[in-house]
């Protein structure tokens, strides 16, 4: 089923609540709940569930917490291990490879720089063995955090090398094949909505 991006992007939310509820042994959990958690529109949160759920959450009982959690990773195809790599080993970089909020699922499992006297040959590399690294462990995602005049042309390493999904952090919107998906985050842009919304 074709979902909304801003209903895709509040999946992941969902899923950090009810992983939190099913730590605290709650089994089940109502669309209200949920929403009141959040600070969301418990009729948005009936309408997102229902496009991701197999099961409808039942009057007076709700959502059952382990089946819904089911449904969004198999949605998020979440509901397997991931491997990912991070392009660019500076201060951002190696925050994203230590960063312990990604879902449990999702594994930062090296990171490439072109630099060596960052590569420690334990957990960063350089860059020249990121294409047979990528095909001999059928990596597919990676996270690019290089600056930005170097960022379009590792982008096209990073593809070349057989990378299908790329979250890119540096300032600038990469060009890529129809193919390829594709997230630029813009922190500087986000920061100045936030402060001007002050």
């Amino acid at each position: 089923m074709a979902i909304s991006v801003v209903t895709l992007e509040r999946l992941p939310k969902y899923l950090r609540i009810l992983k939190k509820m099913q730590s605290e042994n709650i089994n089940n959990v109502s669309s209200t709940s949920i929403a009141k958690e959040l600070g969301f529109n418990s009729i948005q949160v009936r309408k997102d569930l229902a496009c991701v759920s197999k099961t409808d959450g039942k009057p007076g009982v709700g959502f059952v917490v382990n089946d819904l959690i089911n449904d969004i990773e198999e949605f998020l195809n979440i509901n397997h291990s991931r491997d990912i790599i991070v392009i660019g080993a500076g201060r951002l970089g190696q925050a994203l490879m230590n960063y312990s909020g990604f879902e449990n699922k999702i594994n930062v499992v090296r990171a490439f720089d072109i630099d060596k006297n960052k590569c420690d040959n334990k957990k960063i590399f350089l860059m020249k063995t990121l294409k047979t690294y990528v095909k001999k462990n059928n990596i597919s995602v990676a996270i690019i955090t290089v600056p930005k005049d170097a960022a379009q042309s590792v982008c096209d390493e990073v593809i070349d090398s057989g990378i299908k999904v790329i979250w890119n952090f540096a300032p600038i919107n990469l060009k890529v094949p129809d193919n390829i998906r594709i997230k630029n985050e813009d922190l500087s842009a986000s920061l100045a909505v936030l402060l001007n919304s002050y």
